[in-house]
């Protein structure tokens, strides 16, 4: 087990294999953990480095109000402060969004970046096509936010996999250990709500990013996502694009070895 201090506040971290400089990005409510199918099989061609996000499991959770750019800011800091720079990096769901976050600002810090399903509702919210979709999916969010204000972390966490990312019934079919995670990480993922930039992306910034990209979704995600996809491919230069089909938001957890397959073929070519 690691520590690191960066932007005031201790991540926890692991790093293994030997290579070029992987990093991988856990989205909401998970953690490092989130990666446990296929960090082994990338250290094999790679230096991965895997961490929990601020106010996730092992890390420390800041006091008050956090946003996403101080998440961006975290993995310019480890990124820099951990000699990974410039790195391939993976994002999955909010995890996606904040490298995208991050790749608009500072490009320099990328190798090539590899995202699955970012959840940025702003991208697409101007567009009459996803409009409907959009407010029905803010709808069950603010639902989810709500039983958090009300203390009952359980019934938040069920709601958000069963209404919001994976599909009805499966929070009956996460292993125990994945459902304690949730519970424990939900007050997290209201602090990022809190936010008012979390669903949006500089898309003229991420123009300035010239480093290779993969764009992944789930054929069986929810369709809103296919508009964002749609959307950041037109934003970064020659982004390649790839579709897990019969997956849903979380290939790496469920199809690993077609995940570490794509993504190696993908680094592969970016070096």
């Amino acid at each position: 087990m690691a520590e690191v201090e960066v932007n005031g506040v201790r991540l926890f971290y692991e790093t293994g294999g030997d290579g070029d400089p992987l990093v991988l990005v856990h989205g909401s409510w998970g953690d490092h953990h989130d990666w446990d199918a296929v960090v082994h099989a990338f250290a094999l061609r790679h230096r991965v480095l895997v961490y929990d996000r601020r106010g996730h499991s092992a890390s420390e959770r800041p006091a008050g109000p956090g946003s996403r750019f101080e998440d961006e800011e975290d993995l310019a800091a480890l990124l820099e402060t951990l000699g990974f720079a410039p790195a391939f990096v993976v994002g999955n769901s909010f995890g996606a969004s904040l490298s995208l976050g991050l790749a608009a600002r500072r490009p320099e810090l990328f190798r090539a970046l590899a995202v699955h399903e970012p959840p940025l509702l702003d991208v697409v919210a101007d567009l009459p096509e996803w409009r409907e979709e959009v407010a029905a999916t803010r709808e069950r969010i603010d639902g989810v936010s709500a039983l958090l204000r009300e203390g009952d972390a359980l019934a938040a966490a069920r709601a958000f996999v069963d209404t919001v990312a994976f599909g009805p019934g499966a929070w009956e079919r996460f292993p125990q250990a994945l459902k304690d995670t949730f519970v424990v990480n939900a007050p997290t993922f209201l602090d990022e709500q809190g936010d008012p930039e979390w669903a949006a992306l500089d898309l003229e910034g991420l123009r300035r990013c010239t480093a290779p990209a993969l764009l992944t979704r789930g054929s069986l995600s929810p369709r809103w996502f296919g508009g964002i996809f749609e959307r950041v491919a037109g934003a970064l230069p020659g982004a390649r694009a790839h579709v897990f089909e019969g997956a849903g938001h979380v290939p790496h957890v469920t199809h690993p070895q077609r995940y570490v397959e794509e993504l190696t073929a993908f680094f592969a070519r970016a070096e």
